[in-house]
């Protein structure tokens, strides 16, 4: 039988009411993502609610750290009486509310032409490659579902080791909450030799910075937009899937190196493809998240330091974590454009090192002072031109 001879399988009926049924829940399957979430971070088991008693220690340890969080960025903090002390399901259920409006501007992008053929639609004449054109077809009715289970197995594998809210630098609405997962901060603890009471300072101060970064209204609003422009500037390509397949290297004749070949690119099975704009977004967005992790961690240390009189050690053990966890999270870099490699942390790090050394804590300030103070990627290699541009000597 000749190619185009070949019948269309998603010309029929059937199958477009069975595409109707995957979409039902529109681009992106939130039941699939939290059962898969629930799933991957409590392996199933129903959690024990927090000990009261830790649960008190915690808050209390609270208290003494807003007062050196406020005191070192001079911005308003968090009530300490207001943290939650939380085990993984809730924050599971928490982080994919919060994270909902990165992942739906994702999603619509990669849905494209969302309207589905009506059922007694014919197949096009220029059907080309058969094979091609029924992948694509998979690709695009298999979507909602995959990017579901993608996003459910990110969260949930960040569940399993998350100290709170913002290991990743993603601004949360509503912003006036915030939680730790206690038995994951022990749990470190207790693998690094850390006193628990020493690595709940450290996580508390962490979260209490970045929620304080955080509540600088245009600091929340410029990285949250600039991330859901990214999300969004993905465009549909139903057929990547099957150029995928058609350029593995199959040599190996190992099939699951094959398969790890072919799935270690999220973009392939959810038929998206990155764009000009992402590209010219891209370094912009760079540019912020490393300035921002920088003077996180700036005032994390400073403040610990205060605390506990030298947190360098516990700082390195999660700044160990945080680099052996990336390749976990190469979906949250390609899907969401957080690069958040050792090299552009390393360059956030200097950055707020360069500041320092020409301004001081005075210039450093300035970074989230006023809307339009965060660093362009050209000034985020060379402070001097930043601090030029805010006349800050």
């Amino acid at each position: 039988m000749a190619d185009d001879d070949v019948p269309n399988p998603f010309s029929n009926p059937l199958f477009a009411h069975f595409q109707r049924a995957m979409s039902a829940q529109g681009p992106l399957q939130w039941d699939i993502a939290r059962q898969t979430a629930l799933m991957a971070g409590t392996q199933g088991l129903t959690e024990h609610n927090v000990d009261p008693q830790r649960r008190m220690a915690v808050e209390q340890l609270a208290g003494v750290v807003q007062m050196h969080t406020a005191e070192v960025t001079g911005l308003d903090s968090y009530n300490p009486s207001a943290i939650e002390v939380v085990g993984r399901a809730t924050w599971i259920n928490l982080t994919l509310d919060t994270w909902k409006p990165y992942f739906d501007a994702l999603a619509q992008a990669i849905a494209g032409d969302t309207h589905l053929p009506a059922p007694d639609a014919a197949a096009p004449d220029d059907v080309g490659d058969p094979m091609q054109a029924m992948l694509a077809n998979v690709s695009k009715m298999i979507a909602p579902s995959m990017l579901g289970m993608s996003v459910g197995t990110l969260v949930g594998r960040l569940a399993v080791s998350t100290f709170g809210q913002f290991d990743l630098p993603l601004p949360r609405e509503p912003h006036g909450r915030l939680v730790i997962v206690i038995g994951n901060v022990d749990n470190f603890a207790d693998e690094w030799s850390i006193p628990r009471d020493d690595m709940v300072v450290w996580a508390l101060t962490h979260e209490l910075v970045t929620h304080s970064v955080f509540s600088v209204h245009h600091v929340r609003n410029t990285l949250r937009q600039l991330i859901i422009d990214f999300a969004s500037g993905f465009q549909p390509n139903p057929g990547a899937l099957s150029e995928s397949i058609g350029q593995l290297d199959v040599s190996s004749g190992d099939p699951m190196k094959i398969l790890d070949s072919l799935l270690s690119d999220p973009t392939v099975l959810l038929g998206a493809q990155r764009s000009a704009a992402q590209s010219r977004i891209a370094p912009v967005l760079d540019a912020v998240v490393a300035a921002v992790i920088g003077y996180i961690d700036h005032c994390v240390d400073r403040a610990t330091a205060n605390i506990l009189g030298d947190g360098s050690r516990i700082a390195e053990a999660v700044r160990r974590r945080r680099v052996a966890q990336s390749n976990d999270r190469i979906f949250v870099e390609r899907l969401l454009g957080l690069d958040l490699t050792p090299e552009q942390v390393a360059t956030g790090q200097q950055f707020i090192a360069g500041v320092l050394e020409r301004a001081g804590e005075t210039g450093i300030a300035q970074l989230l002072a006023t809307p339009g103070n965060l660093p362009t990627p050209a000034e985020l290699v060379a402070p001097g031109l930043w601090l030029a541009r805010l006349e800050v000597s």
